[in-house]
């Protein structure tokens, strides 16, 4: 892939996207539209992902705290294993027992283990549930390692504070156990994080020239859906809520002209010649059938993110050059011939 442009899309019909690059390959995982699944790709290159086989790693139990809405899984390395996060509910209503009760569903974070050297081949070892602290609606977990520690990142509710979701920092003790106890980042608080809902979720972490950036998205997650950011520098105590700073303008947005709507719930990737790639999902049209979350075409997508001496360039999401479908319909995990 090194020189040439990244074909978009990536990967059909699979949201919240995200992409690892380890020894020379590329393992996606993402939102299976179905959500009642969690499913791996690998390929040597961006381009093949498409193409790529999928393996299912692990189903939706058949009744109990992870029999539904299986969302946005992640897959991380930590000390030489294999990780994936994700989030998990009893059921596919929102709790009545919570404010805003038409908004809120009832998922809690979840983690995958996996010690083997292939994760397509290995055994999945379920860790169960990672307990943040409270009971609440609690999804989209991220990890990270920095200065020898492992971090956790993930949106949760409070019920003290207005909306769906905040995001919440702790240190781990391992891979699912948390070390520290939560401490809040970021809540929705501007015109652009609040249109249709009030959420911060979908946190991503990138470290580089000394400075953790940590991406979100934000809104509803139609046309409305965009991306923010946080900063603070590398050698911070990034428990710190003060050692964070918050962008008060989204920094990833829709763009008509490339016909792309709704870009977000990120992850970061570098390609060959390490240079960042940011990964997302959007749409292709804005007028969508019933709930957003139920219409299968977000697609993800990848670009080169430049980086100048202020940091991050974002930009807009590119135009398409692979063919999207039309329809409502489910594809078959090889998609379309691209």
């Amino acid at each position: 892939m090194a020189g040439e442009p990244i074909p978009n899309p990536i990967v059909l019909q699979r949201a919240d996207p995200c992409v690892l690059r380890h020894d020379g390959q590329y393992y996606f995982t993402g939102s299976h539209p179905l959500y009642d699944r969690i499913v791996l790709r690998r390929a040597a290159r961006l381009a093949d992902l498409q193409s790529a086989a999928e393996v299912t790693i692990w189903t939706a139990h058949a009744t109990g705290a992870q029999s539904r809405l299986i969302w946005a899984p992640e897959i991380h390395r930590v000390n030489g294993a294999w990780y994936v996060y994700y989030a998990a509910a009893p059921d596919g209503a929102p709790s009545a027992d919570l404010p805003d009760a038409a908004e809120t569903f009832n998922h809690r974070i979840y983690v995958l283990e996996c010690t083997d050297a292939d994760p397509l081949t290995g055994t999945w070892v379920d860790r169960g549930r990672v307990d943040t602290g409270w009971e609440s609606f609690a999804l989209d977990a991220t990890s990270f390692v920095h200065g020898g520690a492992q971090y956790l990142v993930w949106a949760q509710q409070d019920l003290a504070i207005r909306g769906n979701s905040n995001l919440y920092i702790a240190r781990m003790e391992n891979p699912w156990t948390l070390a520290t106890r939560a401490v809040l980042l970021t809540r929705p608080e501007f015109d652009w994080e609040t249109r249709v809902f009030a959420v911060n979720e979908g946190p991503s972490v990138l470290i580089r020239g000394g400075r953790v950036y940590l991406s979100y998205s934000a809104s509803g997650t139609g046309i409305e859906y965009a991306m923010g950011l946080l900063t603070a520098a590398a050698g911070a105590d990034l428990l710190d809520p003060a050692a964070w700073a918050k962008s008060p303008e989204p920094v990833f947005v829709s763009d008509p002209a490339a016909g792309q709507y709704g870009p977000g719930h990120n992850s970061f990737t570098q390609d060959e010649d390490g240079d960042v790639v940011l990964v997302y999902h959007s749409r292709t049209y804005t007028e969508i059938v019933g709930d957003p979350l139920h219409e299968p075409n977000r697609h993800a997508c990848a670009q080169v993110l430049p980086f100048d001496a202020d940091g991050p360039q974002w930009g807009t999401p590119m135009a398409n050059t692979r063919p999207v479908p039309a329809s409502l319909e489910v594809l078959p995990p090889a998609g379309l011939a691209l």
